[in-house]
């Protein structure tokens, strides 16, 4: 049984790959519909393509992320989310709905904690 408290637990990896920055992103992107790279990108705002390509091949190899090549000229290929990418990213969006709900305590919070410090 998988335990993410244990240091050698595999799922801390997986955890680690949906919950990066951009694996979040990408996963909540794909909630709505199926993307080219180019429109993925555009529509995730301050990823660069290497970090957008690494980390759609990551996904890709947990089973989150299906890549759709289609030999056609010139090439397209398309991402989307697998049955068990779909779920994660359900999963994922409901927290990054939850912190957008609650940046405002959450700065509040960090203004009061500085206050504090300061005096």
């Amino acid at each position: 049984m998988a335990d993410v408290n244990d240091a050698m637990c595999p799922s801390r990896l997986v955890l680690e790959h949906v919950t990066s920055r951009w694996g979040v992103l990408v996963l909540a992107a794909l909630l709505e519909r199926s993307y080219r790279f180019s429109e993925l990108r555009r529509s995730i705002g301050g990823v660069s393509e290497k970090m957008l390509a690494q980390t759609l091949q990551t996904l890709e190899r947990d089973g989150f992320v299906h890549r759709d090549a289609k030999p056609v000229i010139p090439p397209r290929v398309d991402y989307s989310l697998t049955p068990l990418g779909r779920e994660a990213a359900e999963q994922v969006w409901s927290l990054a709905r939850w912190t957008e709900r609650h940046v405002d305590a959450v700065q509040r919070a960090r203004s009061a904690y500085d206050e504090a410090r300061a005096s």
